[in-house]
């Protein structure tokens, strides 16, 4: 099977990679359609996570660990890794987030804060899916002041850590086989990372039910009580929120990608729905109308193309800075709610059934929107770029 561009990208950026990361995007698109795409709605319906052959699949892949040069399948670039999460979400978010969260969040905490011998033991375990991890940082009372609001507290005792403390919203968190704990360093104040095996007793997850948006992402409360881990287990070249903050750079870029990934769902359900549509005679797509919110969708489509390839782009020049990373991310989202808002309203009553797909789209826009940074608090960091002065408070 050949690469085809998607007709969503209007402008042609997909054109803009090797033939080699082309090549992949054909086995990543055939993958998909065969094994995600026909399952997907049960799933997200029933609220259960994707069958394990599916994670085996994506790693088989190469999905997992995609940055790092333990684990990568070929040499890549960012922009790269952002089509695969755009590819990904396109057929399904919650999928897209999976991949996100173990090949960025929990893998990318150990590249970027582990050392080489952390990054030797547990990169290829969860590149080959032997693993699956979830990220620790956000808390019941702590989300957007994570930097300064972090109470989950780590305590040295000897040649051991003990964790106190609850965590809150963790994706995979009650189905992974480790998680990463960001704890305040009760000695120093400072924010360390942990490896912590979710054997460890003390360490309880709880799935988070009621949840209507990224219904297949298995979301956790997460409680930790006096749980011990070795030192071995905290991240050697963690020293402080810096760290984790380079790990959250490092995938909002990508969370921007999977919002246009989002965005092209719901408008290829609605492109194919205006044309076999019957009203007043004639397809729908054949009134103004319609046409006008198919126009309008494919232009936030585009903008928000131009703008996450540009971004990641500047991460492999090096150039990318946090203003970036979060004026990428609120303004891809932002448009991502316009436009699965359009795309929705092309269906009629039928748009709100899952048939038809577009309602998950809808309402996993929701989520897409609020995580790795609500709209206010990246504007906050744009702002802040802007004039100089932060206002965060």
């Amino acid at each position: 099977m050949s690469f085809q561009p998607l007709n969503s990208d209007f402008y042609g950026y997909e054109n803009a990679l090797t033939d080699q990361e082309k090549s992949l995007i054909v086995e990543l698109r055939a993958f998909l359609e065969t094994e995600v795409r026909p399952i997907v709605n049960g799933l997200w319906a029933d609220a259960e996570f994707v069958p394990r052959r599916i994670v085996e699949g994506l790693a088989g892949l190469g999905l997992f660990g995609q940055p790092w040069e333990e684990t990568r399948k070929f040499e890549n670039s960012a922009v790269f890794r952002g089509w695969v999460a755009l590819e990904i979400a396109r057929v399904d978010a919650s999928v897209a987030t999976l991949v996100g969260v173990q090949n960025g969040l929990v893998m990318g905490s150990i590249a970027i804060a582990g050392s080489p011998e952390q990054r030797a033991e547990w990169l290829p375990r969860l590149a080959s899916g032997e693993l699956l991890g979830a990220f620790g940082l956000t808390e019941p009372l702590s989300g957007s002041d994570s930097a300064q609001g972090l109470r989950t507290v780590a305590t040295r005792d000897g040649d051991n850590w003990i964790l106190n403390g609850e965590k809150r919203w963790i994706g995979n968190g009650s189905i992974s086989d480790i998680t990463i704990i960001w704890a305040k360093d009760s000695e120093d104040g400072q924010v360390k990372g942990f490896i912590v095996p979710t054997t460890t007793p003390g360490y309880t997850a709880t799935k988070i039910e009621g949840k209507q948006s990224l219904r297949i992402v298995q979301n956790a409360d997460i409680v930790l009580e006096n749980v011990v881990v070795a030192d071995s287990y905290r991240l050697q070249q963690g020293k402080s929120f810096r760290d984790t903050a380079a790990v959250l750079r490092l995938t909002r870029a990508e969370v921007a990608w999977a919002a246009v990934g989002n965005s092209i769902g719901a408008y290829d359900a609605a492109v194919a729905y205006a044309d076999s549509r019957v009203q007043f005679g004639k397809t729908i797509g054949s009134h103004q109308l319609v046409q006008d919110l198919l126009a309008k969708s494919l232009g936030n489509i585009t903008a928000s193309l131009g703008v996450v390839t540009r971004v990641s782009a500047m991460l492999d020049e090096g150039t990318q800075r946090d203003e970036h990373a979060s004026l990428a991310k609120f303004f891809t989202t932002a448009r991502m709610r316009e436009t699965v808002a359009w795309c929705r309203e092309i269906f009629g009553g039928n748009g709100i059934v899952l048939d038809y797909d577009v309602i998950r789209f809808f309402a996993d826009a929701e989520a897409i929107y609020s995580y790795e940074g609500t709209r206010e608090m990246n504007t906050l960091i744009v702002g802040r770029a802007i004039t100089g002065k932060a206002a965060f408070v």
